[in-house]
């Protein structure tokens, strides 16, 4: 296989050559570790307070309102499990989404079993919260409302701001899953009321291993990690120092290029997405077709399995992804592709292509023509899509 066609940017990225530039200094020679009080410990812990800076400004937040975790996995588990135990005395209530990632949903049902009450909020065919249905989810126990700022599987941007008016209103804490969103599409965390964001490095052209935890000045709620003093005695742990630089770094770069790129990657993914629907019959696009990330195009094929799709696609260079990458040994639909109403076996042919910067329109058309050979393939050797054909005649 010579070719590689890469267009699972949801799943990971490619670090930018100015963020493992900016990180080496740090995996050699400035060694040390910043909590130390020597010196030579100056210049990791200067890194620190400056990538913590930078990414404090990419989402008008205060510099000592950001921690570094492990990555948006472990900010997740901490905005909901700190802030159901900080807060169980005043209700055990919380809602969520029935589309959010693992990260929440998994951490939801290790609630669940402590004795917290969650409501999931349905959406529309589109993959929008229903507002009036989280409104009235509302109860005097609720502590928390957490919900995505954009869908890791189909795309589609949440009306953050009005759930967060929503949640100021009712004086309930708002915590939102940021990862896809964060350096894609613009995050204000006072403009949109948010008291928690969770975000990934590797998401950004950043490295793999770190991520963030915004958690608003005010915001009474524990550690998660115990053992030191680190991140203000609220993240123990020594500080990946190379991660958060290059996080940093990152953070810096899709900030200064997020208009330009946003514009470029969402006329490649228009390109595609009508490319797609004009040659491919029998295919739905998953996800609202103009509100969602610039990157993302997520699509249904009748009478084919998802599985056989993507190994035949990988056969041909092109890398991408039935959904999450955190479910890929799993069997089951889509968690998300159900909430939307697509029946069980429209869920299984789903494809996501996940765009990114480096992406040209010569890699769409290499893709779309492979990807048209393949569909036509795998349904000439589908017994419903035969049964189809004999009806239609």
């Amino acid at each position: 296989m010579n070719k590689l066609v890469y267009l699972d940017n949801a799943a990971t990225t490619k670090p930018a050559s100015e963020v493992v530039q900016e990180m080496l200094p740090y995996l050699g020679a400035s060694f040390g570790n910043p909590s130390a009080f020597y010196g030579f410990a100056g210049k990791a812990a200067q890194a620190v307070d400056e990538a913590r800076k930078t990414i404090a400004e990419a989402i008008g937040a205060r510099q000592e309102e950001i921690y570094f975790t492990a990555g948006g996995t472990e900010s997740d588990n901490w905005a909901l499990v700190a802030t159901a135990e900080a807060n169980e005395k005043k209700g055990k209530h919380i809602i969520t989404s029935t589309i959010e990632h693992h990260a929440v949903l998994h951490t939801c049902e290790y609630l669940e079993k402590r004795g917290f009450d969650i409501t999931y909020v349905g959406v529309d065919e589109d993959g929008v919260v229903k507002l009036e249905e989280l409104k009235a989810a509302i109860r005097p126990d609720t502590i928390l409302i957490s919900i995505m700022a954009a869908n890791n599987e189909i795309g589609t941007i949440q009306p953050i701001k009005e759930i967060g008016a929503i949640a100021r209103e009712n004086k309930i804490l708002f915590h939102t899953d940021a990862v896809q969103a964060f350096g894609h599409i613009p995050l204000n965390v006072d403009e949109m009321n948010i008291d928690m964001l969770s975000a990934s490095g590797h998401k950004i052209h950043g490295p793999k291993g770190i991520g963030i935890m915004y958690i608003r000045r005010g915001v009474k709620i524990g550690a998660f990690i115990h053992g030191g003093a680190q991140e203000r005695r609220r993240r123990a742990g020594t500080h990946n120092v190379p991660g958060i630089v290059g996080m940093g770094k990152a953070a810096e770069l899709a900030v200064r290029d997020m208009e330009e790129a946003a514009k470029k990657v969402s006329e490649l993914r228009d390109y595609l997405i009508e490319k797609v629907m004009k040659e491919i019959p029998y295919t739905k696009l998953n996800g609202h077709r103009t509100n969602r990330l610039p990157n993302n195009a997520n699509f249904s094929f009748s009478f084919i399995e998802g599985e056989s799709l993507l190994i035949m696609l990988d056969q041909a260079g092109i890398c991408g992804s039935s959904g999450s990458a955190c479910t890929s040994g799993s069997l089951d639909p889509s968690h998300v592709l159900m909430a939307i109403g697509l029946p069980h076996e429209i869920a299984h042919g789903s494809l996501r292509l996940t765009l990114s910067e480096e992406t040209t329109r010569e890699d769409l058309d290499y893709t779309v023509e492979t990807l048209k050979g393949i569909v036509k393939r795998l349904r000439d050797m589908s017994p419903l899509y035969e049964d189809f054909v004999k009806k239609q005649k």
